[in-house]
């Protein structure tokens, strides 16, 4: 019988593989080592092994040429739902396609413009508690800020008098996903201090979800909320989400629609920090274009270079670094045989630094390497911070608009300064968050009217 040719094995330590290597350092691990094999190696993490994938054809194979051979990996499908239950995240085949339609109508385009005044009107609200040259954490700030955003537009509710215990929550289910947690389902059984976090923080959720859900019930009010179009979608039999299936799906959206939009506006301040041209190439735009009044969703297709910023923050620090995904059959990615029940990390963090596709600059922040249209000139998934295929992201136009108007609406009145001494370190989970905050200085935006600020014709001369 021939022999199936397997992708190359990263060696590791007896029993534990690549173990250290991915507790100490999984980002840099990934980038500078696993290329060294090529587009598609096998890792062992402890008892795991995994296929990481990486080229751009082997991704877009995976994720839509041959989409119904794969479904969530274990830790996504097992780990995660014992937290989220059966929602869009977790579910798989006619239950994820149910919900899916029962879904989609609630964030299309002309539904998610309705929440633009929101997001801008917390954040201003957000703005109005700042003060020139006081230090901020500001990731803790786009947490909460990008929760407010999402509890009114899923429940038209301010979460003022929840906000520190649904935080509380939230944190501590990513703080249990981040640790061993994520690898043995055993883990929240134990008699921890974060296991018992992690099961009173479900207790929590479970209590202000399902409150929510009875109370609209009870309600004769009409609501202009997600929540409203949750309750009365039906599908094709006539059926509706029962509480159980309304509350994963709020749970879902409330974790996934406020923790991936702060972590990349997190992002967006720093690198700007970093790189003072491109912050006054934006504050320029903004001038522009705005003229000192607040963004709304018509004025996105004005905002190109603010856009830009957005994308390219996903590029360099994407959200979600790793998709995880299981063979349901045999298969061969990249000419290499992948059995059933392989576990498959497509590593969007190894992807989007690829020289290969971004050039030798491919390490650097340059949002205007966007411009002519870059998105359609690359392979097709070599940029895909929302995923692809079928499984893209349900909320992606509702999280580029909410980081456009922010962003905008933040940068119109702030520039942003690094607090000195201060090195990212980068915790990555579920998603990838700066371990132990962004301190960050708050300095008053000079006025369009301060001749010493430049247009955008001198910095296009200079870019």
């Amino acid at each position: 019988m021939e022999k199936k040719r397997l992708p190359p094995l990263v060696k590791g330590v007896p029993l534990l593989g690549s173990f250290f290597d991915m507790r100490r350092d999984a980002l840099g691990f990934m980038t500078r080592d696993l290329p060294n094999y090529g587009d598609i190696v096998r890792i062992r993490v402890g008892p795991v092994e995994a296929y990481v994938v990486s080229h751009p054809e082997d991704v877009e194979y995976v994720l839509r040429g041959n989409h119904r051979n794969f479904i969530k990996n274990k830790g996504t499908r097992k780990v995660l739902a014992e937290a989220l239950g059966q929602g869009l995240l977790t579910s798989e085949g006619e239950l994820w396609r149910r919900q899916r339609r029962l879904t989609q109508p609630a964030f299309q385009l002309e539904q998610i413009q309705k929440y633009s005044t929101v997001m801008v009107d917390f954040t201003n609200t957000m703005l109005d508690g700042w003060h020139p040259g006081e230090t901020r954490n500001i990731h803790s700030d786009m947490m909460r800020l990008t929760l407010d955003i999402v509890a009114q537009t899923l429940f038209t509710a301010s979460v003022d008098d929840k906000a520190a215990r649904v935080a509380t929550a939230l944190d501590a289910l990513m703080n249990y996903w981040s640790g061993l947690g994520a690898m043995f389902r055993w883990w929240k059984y134990l008699p921890t201090p974060g296991a018992a976090r992690f099961r009173r923080a479900i207790r929590v959720l479970d209590s202000i979800i399902l409150d929510t859900v009875a109370q609209r019930r009870a309600s004769s009010s009409g609501f202009e909320d997600l929540l409203d179009r949750f309750l009365n979608a039906r599908d094709e039999d006539g059926s509706r989400m029962t509480d159980k299936q309304l509350r994963d799906e709020m749970l879902t959206l409330l974790l996934a629609g406020h923790e991936t939009t702060a972590v990349a506006l997190t992002f967006c301040f720093y690198l700007l920090a970093l790189d003072p041209q491109a912050d006054a190439r934006l504050a320029a735009e903004l001038d522009s274009v705005l003229a000192g009044r607040p963004p709304t969703a018509a004025d996105i297709p004005g905002l190109r270079f603010t856009e830009w910023v957005v994308k390219e923050t996903m590029r360099l620090y994407p959200p979600v670094p790793s998709v995880g995904r299981e063979a349901l059959a045999d298969c061969e990615i990249g000419g290499y045989h992948v059995p059933k029940g392989a576990q498959i990390a497509l590593v969007p963090w190894m992807t989007h630094r690829d020289k290969r596709w971004f050039g030798e600059d491919a390490d650097k922040f340059r949002p205007e390497r966007w411009d002519n249209d870059l998105a359609k000139r690359l392979p097709r998934c070599a940029y895909y911070p929302f995923v692809d295929g079928p499984r893209i992201c349900i909320g992606m136009h509702f999280a580029m608009m909410e980081s456009v108007l922010v962003l905008s609406t933040v940068a119109s009145r702030y520039r942003l300064e690094l607090a000195p001494g201060y090195a990212l370190k980068l915790k990555p989970s579920v998603t990838l968050r700066p371990q132990g905050g962004m301190p960050m200085i708050l300095h008053e935006r000079q006025k369009s009217t301060d001749q010493t600020q430049p247009n955008l014709i001198q910095l296009a001369e200079h870019s």
